[in-house]
Order: structure tokens, then C-alpha cells, then sequence
């Protein structure tokens, strides 16, 4: 008789087999979208996938489901990156998706449409939000596949175009379940680095579906809050993404935003040139009309009618350098006869010439000088002359009579 085991061991037997096959824990899995429903609560979503034939219940956490670039609905037909598990409790057969990627032309347009919108409404197509390209960019962060065509034509311009520019590869999957994470990983990087200028982000031409990737709300995101200037370049002219509406700028072709990034060497050559004439051209014109007032200038000093007025000049101004030497002189006596008159009278007034004439000054006992009037018998003064002093005693002091007034 066979072992009797438990429910609960017989589930776990069979987890453990599923969880151990390789092939199972990382699978693609497309179906159509059955009884979807997200827990207003837990933001969880559980629903079903089927087939013509079958179906198979799924369940979406609410971290990967935050990622998604559109929104589930019923009957839509996608592609789930998954794992197949069971889950214990009830028995229950079920995958449990890691990511979601729209299935067919229909699907995958409304999924545009409605991330479209939502990421318009939130404002990241905003012009305002627009940064302007470096005119000179020292250093140009790529992101891309670098094994892809974009990579060597991104190269090849630039070289051609402006060849002092660095270029910095951040190599990143274009296309596949592991694109949209690597991409927006590969931007964020690369602003946060601070060793570049502007990013490209580019890949060549292909199908819508191959083009998908660039969808991802992710990528959108990382591009918004990407403070370098973002150039997109996904696949051809005519193809559009989310991206696009996104970055700084949009070029048609990876080869289109290497132009767009860089300035044309041949083409400020050409203006340098084109200056320096000008530069020349204008110097040469100055030149000629200075040459040519000059001619004018020579020829006018050489006529007989200038030669003649500066010869009358020179005259009158002869004349009137003899009027001002003569005014000068003039002027000079004058001022010699009043400065000869002024020390006369300064000489007169001298009170040392009085003395030397035989007249004396009358000091007191202090040294000032007093007046015959104020002295008084017995008084100490002293006689100043012209070479002595004379200490003297005053005997009396006697009022003039006519016989003293008269000598």
C-alpha cells in the first residue's frame, strides 16, 4: 500500500518540482486578459490568461504592477514575464507576473494612447519643462546597444562634425523584458555622473514591436527627471514613441540627433572666414579713406593760396609775440619802480635807522619800551642806541619850559 501523505506535503511536492524547474521560473507567457481585478487596498492585481483553449490564473503584485506602461483591461491580449508556481493553501495552479507587455497592433496602440494621456496630464511633455542643447558640448553620454548600427553612425558623424567631443557609452539592451529597466538605469546614471553635457539615447530602425521598449513609463520618467539636456533618437522618421514626446529633443534618426548634438565644424570654419574677410575688407576701406584725406590735406597745404595765408599767419603772429614781450617788459619795470618805492618807505619806517641817527629807546626794568612821560625819579631804565645800552637811574623828572623847548 502507498504512503499516506497530508494535503498540505502533497502541495508542497508539487511547489517544490515547480519552483525547481528552471525553465518555469522565468517564463514569456502570452494570453488574453480574463476577470481582471486590482485590490483598491493592496494595489495587487489578480486575473486571468487564456487561449483558444485554456486559461491559467495569474497574479501581479502591486511593485511590478506600479511599472507597467499602460493600463490592463479585459479582453486585452499581452505578454507576461512570469514564474509558475502553486500556491499551497488552496491547491491553486497560477503564474505570477514580473512585467506586462501589450500583444498585437490593437492592444498595444490603446496602451499608448493611455500612457500617452496619463503622462501628458501629469505635465512631462510640458514645453516649459524643455532644456535647451549645449551649443559646445565637451563630453556626449550614449545610450544604446553597442553592438547596434546607431552606435557607429552616431560615431561617424560626430567625428565628421565636431571631433574634439568625448563620447561616453553606457551600453544598454534596446529590445527584450530586461531593455526598459537597463535603459532607465542608463539615464539616471548618466546625470548623476556629472561628466556629461547632453545624452543621446538611440536605436535603429525596426518594427513597432522591437521599438515597444521605449514606451515604458519608466523610461519616460527617467528621462523627465533627467536634469541634462536628452536627445531621443528611436528608429526612423516616421516612427513615434513615448520617449520622444518626453526628451529635450526628438531627432528622426541616431543620426540626425549626432547632428543635433554637435555643431559643424566645416560650417564655423566657413563663418571664421567669411568674418576674417570682412574683418580685412574693413580695415583695407579705412585705411584707403585716411590715405585719402591725407592726399587731400598735402595737396591743400601745397597750393599758393594756403602757402600765403600761413605766411600772412606766421606774420601776425610775429607781431604779436613782439606785442607781448614788450607788454612784458612794461610790466616788469612798473612792478621794479613799486617795489623800489615800497622798501623806501619800508626804510623809513625802520626804527633801527632812527636810531642809528643818535636817538634812544627808553626801556623800563622789564625791557619795555616807555615813554619819557611815565618815568619817575629814582626809576631803573636803560637807553638803547644804535651799538650800546646805557643802564641809568632817573635823578628828577622835569616839565619843559621855553628855555628847554629852545636849544
Amino acid at each position: 500500500m502507498a504512503e499516506v501523505i497530508s494535503v498540505s506535503a502533497l502541495n508542497r511536492y508539487v511547489k517544490t518540482l515547480l519552483d525547481a524547474n528552471d525553465l518555469l521560473f522565468d517564463l514569456a507567457l502570452r494570453g488574453e486578459i480574463a476577470n481582471f481585478v486590482q485590490n483598491a487596498r493592496s494595489g495587487h492585481c489578480y486575473f486571468s490568461l487564456r487561449d483558444e483553449t485554456a486559461s491559467v490564473k495569474a497574479v501581479m503584485f502591486r511593485s511590478d504592477a506600479r511599472r507597467l506602461g499602460f493600463r490592463p483591461e479585459e479582453g486585452m491580449k499581452v505578454v507576461v514575464r512570469c514564474r509558475v508556481t502553486l500556491y499551497e493553501r488552496d491547491g491553486a495552479f497560477q503564474v505570477y507576473v514580473n512585467d506586462m507587455f501589450p500583444d498585437g497592433i490593437g492592444s498595444a496602440q490603446l496602451a499608448f494612447e493611455q500612457l500617452k494621456a496619463k503622462l501628458d496630464q501629469e505635465g512631462l511633455f510640458a514645453p516649459e519643462h524643455k532644456k535647451p542643447l549645449p551649443q559646445f558640448p565637451r563630453c556626449i553620454g550614449l545610450v544604446t546597444s553597442k553592438t547596434g548600427a546607431a552606435l557607429q553612425d552616431i560615431r561617424n558623424v560626430i567625428g565628421r562634425r565636431w571631433p574634439a567631443v568625448k563620447l561616453l557609452l553606457c551600453p544598454v539592451n534596446v529590445q527584450g523584458f530586461e531593455a526598459a529597466d537597463e535603459i532607465a538605469a542608463a539615464i539616471d546614471r548618466l546625470d548623476k555622473s556629472g561628466r556629461v553635457d547632453e545624452i543621446i539615447v538611440a536605436r535603429g530602425g525596426g518594427s513597432r514591436e522591437d521599438l515597444w521598449v521605449f514606451n515604458a513609463e519608466r523610461i519616460a520618467r527617467a528621462a523627465y527627471r533627467c536634469k541634462t539636456p536628452l536627445i531621443s533618437a528611436i528608429g526612423h522618421e516616421i516612427d513615434f514613441t513615448i520617449l520622444d514626446f518626453v526628451a529635450d529633443q526628438r531627432a528622426p534618426t541616431p543620426s540626425a540627433a549626432a547632428e543635433l548634438a554637435v555643431p559643424d565644424r566645416a560650417e564655423y570654419a566657413r563663418k571664421l572666414f567669411i568674418l576674417e574677410e570682412n574683418i580685412h575688407n574693413s580695415i583695407q576701406n579705412k585705411l584707403e579713406l585716411c590715405y585719402n584725406r591725407l592726399d587731400e590735406t598735402a595737396q591743400a597745404f601745397s597750393r599758393p593760396q594756403m602757402q600765403g595765408q600761413l605766411a600772412q599767419r606766421q606774420q601776425q603772429l610775429q607781431m604779436l609775440t613782439g606785442q607781448l614781450s614788450a607788454a612784458a617788459r612794461a610790466k616788469q619795470q612798473s612792478c621794479a619802480l613799486q617795489m623800489n618805492h615800497a622798501a623806501s618807505l619800508a626804510a623809513s619806517l625802520n626804527p633801527y635807522g632812527v636810531l642809528a641817527r643818535g636817538y634812544a629807546l627808553v626801556q623800563d626794568e622789564k625791557g619795555r619800551i616807555c615813554a619819557p612821560d611815565a618815568l619817575r625819579a629814582g626809576q631803573s631804565i636803560t637807553l638803547c642806541g644804535a651799538k650800546n645800552r646805557i643802564r641809568c637811574t632817573v635823578d628828577a623828572v622835569e616839565e619843559p619850559n621855553e628855555s628847554t623847548q629852545k636849544l
